[in-house]
Formats: C-alpha cells, sequence, structure tokens
C-alpha cells in the first residue's frame, strides 16, 4: 500500500510539474538559510558560511536534480525529453521527413484497405448477443459434404432432441415484397422467421420487441431500423400501428436495430415475419411435413458450460439415430456446424484465399516502402555522424544512441501510419460503392473499424522498429576518427556490398514480384473483356417489377406484363419489348437435371441446366443467333410445355442429331424443343460453357413463378438510358402501386458482372504501381547518394583523365548490376507465387510466358532510368571543385 502511495505521489508530482518546482527551491532555500546561520553562529563570514552550505549541499543544480529523480519519474521525463529531441530533429529535415512517412503511409494505406476488408468478411462476429454460443447449424448429404438448409421436420426434431442448446431458431433467408408510404413504392426483402429468432439470436430491439410465440399466424412485422427512418420518418408512434406490404396490413412490433441485416452477414434484409404468414406476401414455402425440402436455416445458441466440440459430437450422435428413423431421406447425412454470422463453408475458402493474397501483396508493398525509409534514415544517420561521434566522445552511451535513433524512425512510422488511416478511409469509401452482379440485396460496405486502428498502430509501431533498427545500430557504431573528421561514420574499408544496397536489391527484388502479379491481373482482365459472351448489351434498358407481390394472380401477371411490353413498344425509338425472369450474369438462377423423354440414359444426362423464362423476340432483342428451329409465339398456359434450348444444351444430349422436335424432361416437367440458340454466358463472365433451357414465360408463371421478379427489356437504337422516365410511366400507368427495380443499361449490368477481374486488376494494379514507384525511388536515392560520397574519387578520376562517358557508365553499371541481382533473385519467386492466383484468372495461365518475359527487361529499363539522373549528376562534375570538397 506504501509502494502505491509513492508511486502515486511520484505521478502527482509529475502533473503538477510547475508547483513540485517550486516547493523544490523552497525546501531548498530552507537547508541553505539553516546551514549558513549555522555557520555564521560558528564565526565564518556570511560569504563563507554560504559557500560551506553549499558545498555541504553538493551544488544546487545537482541536489535540484537528485529530488527530482526522487520524487518523480525519471524515464517518464527522460522518454518525453527523447520524443521532443526526435520531433524537433525531423522538423529540421522536412524534405526528408515527408518523403518517409508518405512512403509509410502508402504501405500502411494499402494494409489496412485490404485488413478493413478482411475485419468485415472474416473476422467481424454476426450483430447478435454474446455471437461465440450462437452457430450456425446445416445439412450435409453423401456426396455434397457441405451445406444444405434444413427440412422443418428435421428442425422440429432437433429442437426437441439436443440437449446442448438452449433453444434453436430458424428462418426462411429471403422474401421479397413491395412497400408503400410516403413516395414511390419500392422494392425490399425481408426474411420469415420462427417466433422465437430475436429471442434466440437476442438482438436488442431500437424500440418494441420480437415475436412471441402466440403470434406465429398473426400479420406482425419486425421492420429494420435504416427502413424504419427512410419510410417513416423515425416516427416511435408506429408501434402498434399498420404498414402494408404487398398491399397486405401488418402490424409493427417492433424496430430492429442498424446494424443487424441479417444473421448471414453478407444479405441485406428490412423487415421480418413470422413464417406462419409468409404466404401472405406471396411466398410459397415447400410442404412443411415433407422431410425431402431444404428450406429453412437455423440457428441454435449453445447452454452456459458447453463446448462446441460437445454439442457437434451431440449432433453426430443424433444423425445417426435419425438416419436409423428415418432412412429414406436421412441416410448418409449429417450435420456441419459454424459460427452464426461467418461466410457460408462453400465461398469462405475462396473469399479468405482472395483476401490473404490481397493482404501478402500488401505487406509487400510495405515492406519496399519500409526499406525506402531504411536508406533514408541511413543516408540520415551518415549526416549527423559527427553528432554522433561527439556525444559518444562525452560520454553518451551506444544503447541510448540506438534508442534516440529507434524512437525517431518509430516517430516518422507512427505518423506514416495517421496519413496510412486517412488514405484508408477514403480508399474503403470506394470499395463500398462498388456492387457486386446479384440480384439479391448484398451488405458489401467496407469501413475502418477497431480492429482496422489496432492492426494499423501494430503494424505502425512494428515497421518503425524493424527499418529504423538495422540504421539505428550503424549509427551508434561509427568509426570515431572518420566521424570527427566529417568523413563517412557508417564506411567500412574493405567492404563492397552496403547493408543500404543489400535493403535495395530486396526492395527491386519485392517489385519484381509485384510487377509480375500485377501484369498478370491486368492481362487477365484484358482476357476477360474479350471473353464472348453471346449476347449484344448496347442499346438495351433493363427495369424489373415483380406483379406477384402485389398480389397478381398468374394470369393477371401475365396479361400485365403483356400489356407493358405492347405499351412499352409503341414508345417513340423503341425497337423492341421482351420480358425475361433475370438478365444473364446475374450470378445464378434456376437449373434442373434434364434426360430425353423415352430415353434415360441413352445419350446421356445433362445434370444440371439453367433455366430461363422468355416472351416472343427474346433473341432478337438480346442479339442472340437462332440456329435452327424458331422462337417463341402465341404459346398459351395451358398448353403443351415447348423449350428453346443453346448449343450446348443439344450437344450434350443429342450430340449431332437434330434436336428439334424431341422432347426432354426435367423437375417432373416434359418439353417439346423447338428450337436452339446460340450459347451465352450464364452466370459469370469466366465459367465454362453452361447447357441453357428457355422456357416460354406465359407457361411458366403459374406452374414456376421467379422469385426475383420479372425483368422488361427495351432495345433501341439510341441511349437507352434517355427511355428510362418514359418507362416507368408505363408501368406506372398500369399500376401506380408497383415497385420498380434493378433499373440500368445492359451494359451497366455487363460491366458490373466484371466486378472480380476488374476487383483484382485495379487493387493489385495500385499496389504493383506503388511498390515500383518506392522502389526506383530507393534505386534513385541510394544512387545519388553513392555519387554524393563519392565526389572526391570522382573528381580524381576527371583529373586524372577519365571521360564523362566513362564516368557515366561506372555509375549505370553500379546500379544496373544490383538490378540484375535483383532481378535474378526475385523472378524465381515471382514464379512459384503466380500459381497462388491462379483461380482467379480469366484466360491467362499463372506462368504466362508473356508476362514473365517482359517484366524484367521492363524492370531493368525503368532502373536504368532511374540511374540516369545520378549518373549525369555524377559526370558532371568539376574536378577542381570536387577535390575541395573533403
Amino acid at each position: 500500500m506504501r509502494r502505491l502511495r509513492a508511486i502515486w505521489m511520484r505521478w502527482l508530482d509529475l502533473l503538477r510539474r510547475g508547483r513540485a518546482e517550486n516547493e523544490i527551491d523552497a525546501e531548498l532555500a530552507s537547508h541553505i538559510a539553516m546551514h549558513t546561520a549555522d555557520g555564521v553562529r560558528a564565526g565564518l563570514s556570511e560569504a563563507e558560511a554560504r559557500r560551506r552550505a553549499l558545498i555541504r549541499l553538493g551544488g544546487v543544480e545537482q541536489a535540484r536534480q537528485a529530488y527530482r529523480e526522487r520524487r518523480g519519474l525519471p524515464w517518464l521525463e527522460s522518454l518525453a525529453r527523447d520524443l521532443r529531441f526526435g520531433v524537433r530533429t525531423l522538423a529540421k529535415h522536412p524534405a526528408v521527413t515527408g518523403i518517409a512517412v508518405l512512403s509509410i503511409g502508402l504501405g500502411i494505406g494499402a494494409n489496412a484497405t485490404i485488413f478493413s476488408m478482411v475485419s468485415r468478411f472474416v473476422l467481424r462476429p454476426a450483430p447478435v448477443g454474446d455471437p461465440v454460443t450462437l452457430l450456425a447449424l446445416n445439412t450435409w448429404q453423401k456426396g455434397d459434404r457441405c451445406c444444405n438448409n434444413f427440412p422443418w421436420p428435421l428442425y422440429t426434431d432437433l429442437r426437441q432432441d439436443a440437449k446442448s442448446y438452449s433453444d434453436l431458431a430458424g428462418y426462411y433467408e429471403l422474401v421479397p415484397a413491395s412497400i408503400s408510404g410516403s413516395g414511390e413504392p419500392e422494392r425490399v426483402w425481408g426474411q420469415a422467421v420462427t417466433t422465437n429468432f430475436f429471442d434466440v439470436a437476442e438482438i436488442p430491439m431500437v424500440i418494441g420487441r420480437g415475436f412471441v410465440s402466440a403470434e406465429d399466424s398473426q400479420p406482425m412485422v419486425v421492420l429494420s431500423e435504416r427502413l424504419w427512418r427512410r419510410r417513416f420518418n423515425a416516427d416511435s408512434a408506429i408501434l402498434g400501428h399498420s404498414v402494408r406490404l404487398s398491399g397486405k396490413t401488418f402490424t409493427v412490433v417492433g424496430i430492429a436495430p442498424a446494424a443487424f441485416h441479417s444473421i448471414d452477414q453478407l444479405l441485406d434484409t428490412q423487415f421480418w415475419v413470422p413464417l406462419g404468414v409468409v404466404e401472405e406476401l406471396s411466398t410459397k414455402l415447400p410442404p412443411k411435413q415433407d422431410r425431402r425440402y431444404h428450406w429453412i436455416s437455423v440457428i441454435g445458441r449453445m447452454k452456459p458450460g458447453v463446448t462446441r466440440t460437445q454439442a457437434a459430437a451431440e449432433l453426430d450422435a443424433l444423425a445417426a439415430r435419425y438416419a436409423k428413423a428415418y432412412p429414406a431421406t436421412d441416410k448418409d447425412s449429417g450435420f456441419h456446424v459454424g459460427q452464426a454470422g461467418d461466410i457460408p463453408p462453400g465461398l469462405k475458402e475462396t473469399v479468405v484465399l482472395f483476401l490473404m493474397g490481397l493482404l501478402t501483396i500488401a505487406l509487400l508493398v510495405l515492406a519496399i516502402a519500409a526499406m525506402n525509409v531504411a536508406n533514408l534514415i541511413f543516408a540520415q544517420a551518415a549526416g549527423r555522424q559527427r553528432e554522433m561521434a561527439v556525444r559518444i566522445a562525452v560520454g553518451a552511451t551506444r544503447a541510448r544512441l540506438r534508442g534516440q535513433l529507434l524512437l525517431e524512425s518509430l516517430l516518422l512510422a507512427l505518423g506514416g501510419g495517421m496519413a496510412g488511416l486517412l488514405s484508408s478511409f477514403w480508399s474503403t469509401h470506394g470499395l463500398s460503392s462498388l456492387h457486386l452482379p446479384e440480384p439479391i440485396p448484398l451488405d458489401t460496405a467496407v469501413h475502418v473499424d477497431w480492429r482496422v486502428l489496432l492492426f494499423a498502430f501494430a503494424l505502425s509501431a512494428a515497421s518503425g522498429v524493424l527499418l529504423g533498427a538495422a540504421p539505428a545500430w550503424a549509427a551508434s557504431r561509427p568509426m570515431l576518427t572518420n566521424a570527427l573528421k566529417g568523413e563517412d561514420a557508417l564506411a567500412r574499408p574493405g567492404r563492397r556490398l552496403s547493408l543500404r544496397n543489400i535493403l535495395l536489391v530486396l526492395q527491386v527484388s519485392i517489385s519484381v514480384v509485384l510487377l509480375s502479379i500485377t501484369v498478370l491481373f491486368l492481362r487477365s482482365l484484358e482476357s476477360a473483356a474479350g471473353i464472348a459472351i453471346g449476347f449484344e448489351p448496347r442499346g438495351i434498358l433493363l427495369l424489373s417489377v415483380d406483379p406477384r407481390v402485389h398480389g397478381y394472380t398468374p394470369q393477371r401477371t401475365s396479361e400485365f406484363l403483356r400489356q407493358l411490353r405492347e405499351r412499352v413498344e409503341a414508345l417513340p425509338g423503341v425497337n423492341g419489348a421482351v420480358v425475361t425472369d433475370i438478365a444473364p450474369l446475374s450470378g445464378g438462377n434456376r437449373s434442373d437435371g434434364f434426360d430425353v423423354v423415352g430415353e434415360p440414359g441413352k445419350n446421356g444426362s445433362i445434370p444440371s441446366a439453367e433455366l430461363y423464362m422468355a416472351t416472343p423476340g427474346y433473341f432478337r432483342t438480346m442479339g442472340i443467333p437462332l440456329l435452327a428451329g424458331r422462337d417463341f409465339g402465341n404459346e398459351t398456359a395451358d398448353g403443351a410445355k415447348v423449350a428453346v434450348v443453346n448449343r450446348a444444351f443439344a450437344e450434350r444430349l443429342f450430340g449431332t442429331a437434330n434436336p428439334i422436335g424431341r422432347r426432354v424432361s426435367g423437375g417432373d416437367v416434359t418439353y417439346r424443343i423447338i428450337g436452339v440458340v446460340g450459347n451465352v454466358k450464364a452466370r459469370t463472365i469466366g465459367e465454362d460453357t453452361r447447357p441453357l433451357l428457355y422456357r416460354s414465360l406465359d407457361q411458366t408463371v403459374g406452374s414456376d413463378p421467379s422469385m426475383m421478379g420479372y425483368t422488361l427489356m427495351v432495345h433501341t437504337a439510341g441511349n437507352p438510358a434517355a427511355l428510362s422516365d418514359a418507362v416507368r410511366r408505363q408501368v406506372y400507368a398500369l399500376d401506380s402501386s408497383m415497385a420498380i427495380y434493378n433499373e440500368e443499361t445492359m451494359e451497366e449490368h455487363v460491366r458490373t458482372a466484371y466486378f472480380l477481374p476488374r476487383l483484382a486488376a485495379m487493387l493489385f494494379g495500385i499496389f504493383g504501381g506503388i511498390g515500383l514507384t518506392l522502389a526506383m525511388i530507393g534505386l534513385y536515392g541510394v544512387m545519388s547518394y553513392a555519387v554524393s560520397r563519392r565526389t572526391r574519387e570522382i573528381g580524381i578520376r576527371m583529373a586524372m583523365g577519365a571521360k564523362r562517358g566513362a564516368v557515366q557508365g561506372m555509375v549505370l553499371r553500379q546500379g544496373f548490376v544490383l538490378t540484375l541481382i535483383a532481378i535474378a533473385v526475385g523472378w524465381p519467386a515471382a514464379w512459384m507465387l503466380a500459381k497462388l492466383a491462379a483461380s482467379f484468372l480469366y484466360g491467362v495461365q499463372p506462368h504466362d510466358a508473356f508476362t514473365f518475359a517482359i517484366v524484367p527487361p521492363m524492370l531493368a529499363l525503368i532502373a536504368l532510368a532511374a540511374c540516369w539522373i545520378p549518373a549525369r549528376r555524377a559526370a558532371s562534375v568539376d574536378p577542381m571543385r570536387a577535390l575541395r570538397t573533403e
């Protein structure tokens, strides 16, 4: 207790420094006066008595310093002095300090930006209560190890039998609806949940509550805070009042916090209704009593004291039990347990690999920046050679000098970290503006959070220590005789390869890796841009509506879409208007397996073919060539089902035989093939060609309505965006409450489909450009420093008759040799690392011959350009002035 009190008093003295100094002066004056009085009483003169009192005290300043050390915190005061000295030293060289801070800032900013993505998509837990104990449960089946949703009977069985969980809850991931009120009707997405969902997830409401068990069949709704603020002006009186969803009345019981979008953090849902009333929103659920339909997502809250291993073991035992009880559906199946809110297991590996690759490249950029700054510190330390030698000569320890230089490098790194964070705020805002080519709402916003701040601080501190360690060690061990004469304190006679040159070789080597990966991804983007997508995107406007969620029957939906096409086709400048369920390159659609009717297995089968709906004229409007047969005509809803297939589908099932008139079966429906069209890219730009089957929209609306709504495609010879207002007016003329969404031109839609190759090329291009620029600046700096240190030597050479060309060649040769060594080190490393990028490249092999052939000479030319200015300066040295410089 006494020790704690002493420490506390020291802190108080440090905080009240002025008062403490006055107390010290008063006490010293009291002691001096007392001893002086004793001397006068002993017969000494006052001056002599005071002199002896000072001698007895040991000197006023010495006594004052000893008193400070007893009452204060010497190490903290020493640190404060070093900080002030370091700031003054850095301020004396603003150009060098600015370059160093900017270099480190670029490296830290790149890493903070990528780590923001890692924090958002990998590390951030779901915004629920106690996220560690909330698990996401999935099923797997033999041959498809992960991951599927639950059938309803399996969910109820597990909820009753599992003892490791306090409770389980379920939710249906996506429910479309339209919401009316102030402003135009809006398409929103929500979820249908079990009534205990908010209790299991432990989500605190902004106002109101979640659902109670008695409300499973009641039209109740929980709104998201964002929807509440945007559509209802954050009206707190909304609780207990009604809102209109898809023309149906729902009573608001609560407002969920803005941070909560869904358990799946990629989804962006804005309302929640009980499962029992979801069909009021025209969303039909699979049969609840059928164990064959996997449709409900499940979360479970572990009981206190239960580990995940114990919970998973219990699920394995229950899976074995259900397999015996229900062999037809549950045999060879089990459960997968993951953290609620994690990226789905099937996607997580790809996302983590991509982000780790980006983070590795960003760390390489930081390494180049750090080496650049280390070389700057080396040059600065060489310029302070006399200062270091004098301080050692008067008694300063080498450890104290190293500490001072390390502190200065740490200040530079922390300054760079602050600059990097500022750039990261800007870059994450830009990344958040990008969106994936998906027709469902996704939340891909990236922000700088506390994890990013902590990461940036730790990276800045580590960079400061690492980049300053070698220069500090070298600068604290100068050759005193050379340093005191003003010669290079860091020079070592006979040493041909300096530490600065080693750092430079590493910089350029890493640049070889960065430049190679950058060229690979730029070539990948170029290759992706040249991929034939199979249709013509120019001159097409896309606009989606969903009559189904407005309570339309299938017949009324078909009639609405027909009238809309006719009204839009009558507009000036419109060449055609057609309707489909979803535009190509939207990331995915309905799919089924197909066999030839009457010939199962004879010509093989198609395990999965993409299904699209289309109205007459679709292929002409899209510019998809009709290869055989005919387009859709006036098919009726109750007529025999017909289909148009693409070439891949026809070749897969029929080989070279004519498929027209043949019948195929898939999804319990039989279709007669009436036409064959060219192949198009269905899901993504880089996919292999998929079999496609187009169905008549009028024949499909009733039996298999599109959950994504229906997309109107308007073709014009002019600017399609200029037709937007006119087309919207035709929609509202038919139904003023109809929500319009996903409005864009087809060219914009296709550009969005290039999201991944564009993102990769942009990020790697930026990082590669930064790394190369920093490396060339480093090369320029090293060569400039070498020329400045060899000014006298160059003057002697020129005085002895050396030609300017020979001097210039000598400097260029020195830089070029270092570059060749760096290329020899970096090229094999780039070759090995390129294989990691294979899954993200489009039409380019990771060991692309062109890339690895062009990078070395390109880098060599850039390096020669960086060396040319110092070489030219060396060749212009005046021998007489050079001989007088030292």
